[in-house]
C-alpha cells in the first residue's frame, strides 16, 4: 500500500527538476520513472528509506532523466483544429460557430458548435461517454457469449494500466481505449474477462484470453506497447 506523496528535486544541467516522491510498503528498492503526459518525475522508495539518500541516488541518474525529458511527447489539447485518433482512425476537431453544440462525426471530422472556449471540455466528455458506451456493450456481449458474469463496467483515466478487474466481477477501463483500433480495444476487453476465470497471468489465463478473444492477442499487446504512451498526451 502507498502511504502518500511528498516533493523533492534534482538538478539536470543545473536546472532544478521537481520530483514527486512516493513511499510504498511494497517497494523494495528505489525506482525512478517519468509521467510523460505531465512531465512529472517520480521516485518510489521503501517506507523507511532515507529521502536525502534516495534523492542522491536519483541525481546519479541525471543522464537518464535528461534523455527521458527530451523525448517526452508534447501535450495536445482537444481543441479546434486538433487531430487525434478515434478507434484508430485520425479525425480532426472542427468548430463552426453556427453549428449545434451536439457533437457529430462527418467523414474525418468531429464537428461541433457552441461556445468556443468550452470545446476541449465538451470533446473530452463526449469521448468518455462514447468509451463507456462502447466498452460496456462489448464487455457484456463478450461475457454473455462465454457464460461469464460482469457486475459493473466503468471508466477512468489510470496512468499505469489500461483496465482492471475485481474479484467481484467489476471491470474498469481507461477511457483512452476508445482512441485505439477496435481490435486492440476488444483484446483488452477479453483480457479483463479472462481475469474472471483466472486472477493471475498464468498459462491458463493466457489460454482463456485467446479463447475469449477468438484470436492471438499478442499483436494487440504489441500495439499498446508501441503506441500506448502517446495516447496519454491528449487532454482538455
Amino acid at each position: 500500500m502507498s502511504t502518500g506523496n511528498s516533493d523533492g528535486a534534482i538538478l539536470v544541467d543545473g536546472v532544478k527538476v521537481p520530483v514527486r516522491v512516493r513511499r510504498s510498503a511494497r517497494a523494495r528498492a528505489y525506482r525512478l520513472s517519468l509521467d510523460r503526459t505531465r512531465g512529472e518525475l517520480r521516485l518510489s522508495l521503501p517506507l523507511r528509506a532515507d529521502l536525502k539518500r534516495a534523492l542522491g541516488w536519483a541525481q546519479g541518474h541525471e543522464g537518464w532523466v535528461r534523455t527521458q525529458l527530451a523525448s517526452r511527447l508534447p501535450v495536445l489539447v482537444l481543441d479546434d483544429g486538433a487531430i487525434f485518433p478515434l478507434e484508430g482512425r485520425d479525425v480532426q476537431i472542427r468548430w463552426v460557430a453556427e453549428m449545434s453544440r451536439t457533437i457529430r462525426i462527418e467523414g474525418g471530422s468531429l464537428m461541433l458548435g457552441g461556445a468556443a472556449e468550452s470545446v476541449p471540455q465538451r470533446v473530452l466528455r463526449w469521448l468518455k461517454a462514447r468509451a463507456r458506451a462502447v466498452l460496456e456493450a462489448e464487455t457484456i456481449a463478450m461475457a454473455q457469449d462465454h457464460g461469464l458474469i460482469v457486475t459493473s463496467v466503468g471508466i477512468g483515466d489510470p496512468r499505469s494500466r489500461w483496465a482492471s478487474c475485481s474479484s467481484g466481477g467489476g471491470i474498469r477501463y481507461s477511457w483512452r481505449l476508445i482512441l485505439c483500433p477496435a481490435a486492440v480495444r476488444r483484446a483488452t476487453v477479453a483480457h479483463e474477462l479472462a481475469h474472471l476465470l483466472h486472477m493471475d497471468h498464468s498459462p491458463a489465463f493466457h489460454a482463456a484470453h485467446q479463447r475469449i478473444l477468438g484470436e492471438d492477442p499478442r499483436p494487440a499487446r504489441a500495439w499498446l506497447r508501441a503506441h500506448g504512451t502517446a495516447l496519454h498526451r491528449f487532454t482538455a
